[in-house]
């Protein structure tokens, strides 16, 4: 019988309508249950996309006895975290405090007022080394509450009270101006010392796409000429475009790579993650002229467009990483690898063997039971293109008969922004009208189901109903970013009203006194603290991302007020920039087209007149990201950029600008690029540049070493830090209670896999330890050699700036626990 969770719309709650767990969804209704109960409530957070989720539900929330202990002694309450980003967002930041990691599936227990005081992600069914089952979890954490409960609501307590004390990040206080130069040269330098010049990117296994960073280098290599900057973003994309983290034959990139060097991904594909790397390639291209970068780009966006994009006219959120094998198991990768035997099965002997050794299949295999990753382990062979275009078609095409992953068609509004930028500038740069009309119709849903009349937006939508949750930042902050975009291309002025709808909504319902910026509208739902962080985790930070768009719609307005704003929420990046530039990337590209003015391009001319066409086309091409561009009739009034902007001589014109102050019109094409300083993209040398090792002068005329492993510099884990400070605390009676548990069924001489010590980790973390381990924090935080290293698992880079380990480095959330 199905349980409450049936009535929903979220694709990842209703995965579970059928479970015999009680679902409640997150409501009130759920905690005046547990209230009335006198229960703990097991608070379950997830998506649809996650392995280890679908492991978990399989294991523990589809079996019968688990469900009946649940049932008795529990409220449970499951929550889709694409859905209710800011429910995930609080508690996470506990998990975090707590564990110094986190992921998903997220388990926290929580009180009937919502407060937490026991963490961990995923649980087995039965114990392993180092690692309690979930059944003795749910058992030492009951016993705690029936026998301790005045503690364990005293934990909780404590923990809620120093969440709040984060409420209001005093950044932006603190460091009131927007970032300078020497910031962002700081930032770069800290980008170069963390870059992996054998294999691209930054840090160790497991690898995701650092699309925030790789934009803000690339910005930063188009307003200073860095030539290193430039070379870690063609290095690390030329190294994903070859890797097994990209889809040799159906374009797309997956979440992220478990090796250091792409070759082995985690399956599942994001809409975030494609479209910010479509984008990425897109302006690579633009800088380079690299023929890899806009076949990646191109085949990017013809994914999106192809595999994600739903009847409505957005873009569904993911596509799962597991899929029947042809036995009736899903397995994790079975649509995307190969062996040998299935080669030749598809392709016959010759092709095969050609094929093994051009995408890298070999007889033991990349991956698991045989199976390889496709790469292009020896790069591309011009020579063999022909033959390659045929062995890809079929394999493609014999691939397209095995079963498909699922896929999970909510519409988030903020990754569905992400996408509209991309496809419009993606289609734009390579006369793909069909991308622009994509693009066009996904902001047209956008605006029609998701925005109301009085700027305010719904979060998701599923089969063309809005869903119920409001609006996020983020969602506030990207759509408004691909409205701007879709005008620049289109020449259509009333997305930039639209987008500046938004961008009220935000001075009103998110921005604090000093600037700073919630994730949360001020009339949303209460909950135990409003989250507010200003780092990227899988796709840019809401904050940085509405400075982004504010500063847009200053640009092509003239807007003070808006510009200000912008500013004033810059000034965390000047904080946090030098210090963790991976993970403020976003903040630190907006930061770049800041100092560059942004550039403004008013292109005038009517819009059938092939001279209009021209300049509109090398004004997109020659100016840097970050700019904006506005093209429109003389005399349009839509649009504040182009007003009072007449033509030259009675020929379309071009006016390059910086805060509405221009030079001299021009009606050339080259003139116009020359003005913008660039080169068209098919002046540049396509061949692949080598990693720098040496060392180069960058802008300021400093000499800097160049692009090495930030290892060797003695980037890593600090000293003693919290580990000293877990030492010195006593053990909270809920993990004690659930140890004990556990204790009593584990073998003698278990090992303790420290990948798994996420789920006894709150052990000395909770309540009263959280304020040394703060402390202990900070001090990481300020040491020269803290360095945020990512886990083998889903996710991006960490929530949170404070939330920094020592012995890895900072941790980030992730989908499920190692095997």
């Amino acid at each position: 019988m199905p349980n409450r969770l049936a009535h929903e719309t979220s694709p990842y709650l209703l995965q579970h309508a059928e479970n015999p767990v009680e679902w409640w969804p997150w409501s009130d209704e759920a905690f005046e249950d547990a209230r009335r109960r006198g229960v703990p409530v097991l608070l379950s957070v997830g998506y649809s996309s996650c392995h280890w989720c679908h492991v978990m539900a399989h294991e523990s929330f589809e079996d019968k006895e688990t469900a009946e202990y649940l049932n008795a002694h529990f409220v449970s309450v499951k929550v889709d975290r694409e859905e209710r980003p800011d429910v995930d967002a609080v508690y996470m930041e506990a998990v975090q405090a707590a564990t110094g990691q986190g992921g998903w599936p997220m388990t926290v227990f929580l009180t009937p007022e919502a407060q937490p005081f026991y963490f961990g992600t995923y649980f087995p069914p039965r114990p392993r080394p180092g690692m309690p089952s979930f059944r003795q979890v749910l058992e030492g954490v009951s016993a705690a509450w029936a026998d301790r409960r005045e503690e364990v609501v005293d934990v909780a307590g404590r923990i809620v009270e120093d969440l709040a004390q984060r409420t209001g990040i005093a950044l932006g206080s603190d460091a009131p101006a927007p970032p300078g130069e020497e910031d962002l040269h700081a930032a770069l330098m800290g980008l170069t010392r963390e870059f992996d010049a054998t294999r691209g990117g930054f840090g160790g296994a497991p690898k995701f796409p650092p699309s925030m960073a790789l934009e803000f280098l690339l910005r930063h290599h188009a307003r200073t000429g860095s030539e290193g900057a430039l070379q870690m973003v063609s290095a690390t994309c030329e190294a994903m475009a070859r890797g097994g983290i990209y889809d040799q034959l159906g374009g797309g990139f997956a979440r992220y790579s478990v090796d250091a060097g792409w070759t082995v991904p985690h399956f599942e594909k994001m809409l975030y993650d494609n479209a910010l790397l479509c984008r990425v390639y897109a302006h690579l291209w633009r800088a380079t002229g690299s023929d890899l970068a806009r076949r990646v780009a191109l085949e990017t966006a013809d994914f999106m467009v192809r595999e994600l994009r739903t009847a409505q006219g957005g873009f569904a959120s993911a596509l799962d990483a597991d899929s029947d094998d042809g036995t009736g198991r899903h397995v994790e990768g079975a649509y995307y690898v190969w062996t040998p035997e299935q080669l030749r099965e598809v392709l016959g002997e010759a092709d095969a063997e050609f094929a093994a050794g051009y995408f890298g299949v070999t007889q033991e295999g990349t991956f698991e039971q045989g199976a390889s990753v496709l790469q292009l382990p020896d790069g591309e062979r011009p020579a063999d293109a022909g033959r390659v275009g045929s062995v890809r078609e079929r394999l493609l095409a014999a691939r397209e008969r095995r079963a498909r992953p699922g896929r999970d068609d909510k519409i988030v509004a903020a990754w569905n922004g992400l996408a509209v930028a991309a496809l419009a500038e993606t289609g734009a740069y390579f006369d793909r009208p069909d991308l622009v009309d994509a693009a066009t119709e996904a902001a047209d849903l956008l605006m029609r189901l998701h925005m109301d009349q009085r700027g305010r937006l719904a979060r998701t939508s599923l089969d063309g109903t809005a869903g119920a949750h409001a609006g996020v930042l983020e969602d506030y902050a990207d759509v408004a970013e691909g409205f701007l975009a879709l005008s620049a291309v289109t020449g259509e002025g009333a997305w930039v009203d639209f987008a500046g709808l938004l961008m009220d909504t935000v001075l009103t319902r998110f921005t604090a006194e000093d600037g700073t910026l919630f994730d949360t509208a001020d009339d949303a739902e209460a909950l135990i603290r409003r989250p507010q962080d200003p780092t990227d985790n899988a796709a840019p930070s809401g904050w940085t991302a509405a400075a982004g768009a504010l500063l847009s719609y200053a640009a092509i307005t003239g807007s003070s007020r808006h510009r200000e704003a912008a500013e004033r929420s810059l000034a965390v990046v000047r904080a946090l920039g030098p210090r963790v530039p991976r993970f403020i990337g976003w903040g630190l590209a907006v930061a770049e087209a800041r100092l560059d003015g942004p550039r403004e391009v008013a292109v005038v001319g009517p819009g059938d007149d092939p001279a209009t066409r021209a300049l509109h086309r090398a004004a997109l091409l020659a100016t840097a990201p970050g700019a904006v561009v506005a093209v429109g009739e003389p005399g349009s009034e839509e649009v504040p950029l182009l007003q009072d902007r007449p033509l030259l001589e009675g020929r379309p014109a071009a006016y390059v600008c910086r805060g509405f102050t221009c030079d001299a019109p021009t009606a050339d094409v080259e003139a116009l690029t020359a003005k913008l300083g660039a080169e068209p993209p098919e002046a540049h040398s396509r061949a692949p540049r080598a990693p720098h090792r040496g060392s180069e002068r960058d802008a300021s005329g400093e000499e800097v070493q160049g692009l090495v492993d930030g290892r060797r510099h003695g980037v890593g884990a600090g000293g003693g830090g919290l580990r000293g400070a877990r030492r010195g605390c006593r053990r909270p009676v809920v993990v004690q209670a659930v140890e004990d548990g556990f204790a009593q069924g584990a073998e003698d001489g278990a090992h303790r896999d420290p990948y798994l010590e996420v789920v006894r980790g709150p052990a000395a973390a909770l309540g009263q330890c959280l304020a040394q381990q703060r402390s202990a924090v900070g001090q990481a935080a300020a040491h020269p050699s803290a360095q945020r290293r990512d886990l083998p698992y889903e996710g991006q880079p960490g929530q949170q700036f404070l939330a920094l380990r020592t012995r890895r480095g900072p941790q980030q959330p992730h989908d499920g626990m190692a095997q």
